[in-house]
């Protein structure tokens, strides 16, 4: 089993930024693949950004490219989310995902089996 809890969000303004962290436990944090997902209140949840064991190999969806930005400490069991010239529709809960089963990132949420609670990030227009 592995523990995952999310850290960093808040209420800011359009064009702010913001670093949420996601601290694991329960397992090797090196073994595993680590994303991001949001959901906005009425909308399913999206996929966000995801990196490799080592944090050689990153992936985001489009409406985030060149604004945010993840990564990994494994040392510290813990990854980030850096988020700039954030936007009113970056509004949402924003969720740390893991996976031991994959050797590669995904952008889909069922590849995920462990999840944190989730951090409120919300922009005020």
């Amino acid at each position: 089993q592995v523990q995952l809890v999310e850290s960093g969000g808040g209420l800011v303004q359009a064009g702010d930024s913001l670093r949420l962290s996601c601290t694991a436990s329960g397992r090797t944090f090196g073994g595993l693949i680590m994303a991001w997902f949001r959901q906005a209140p009425g909308k399913e949840r999206e996929f966000v950004g995801a990196i490799s064991w080592r944090g050689m190999s990153t992936r985001y969806v489009d409406s985030v490219k060149g604004r945010f930005t993840i990564s990994r400490e494994n040392t510290k069991n813990t990854v980030y989310l850096q988020m700039d010239s954030l936007k009113p529709e970056d509004t949402a809960v924003y969720y740390c995902a893991a996976t031991g089963r994959l050797l590669s990132t995904s952008a889909v949420a069922d590849d995920y089996d462990y999840w944190g609670q989730g951090t409120q990030v919300t922009l005020s227009s």
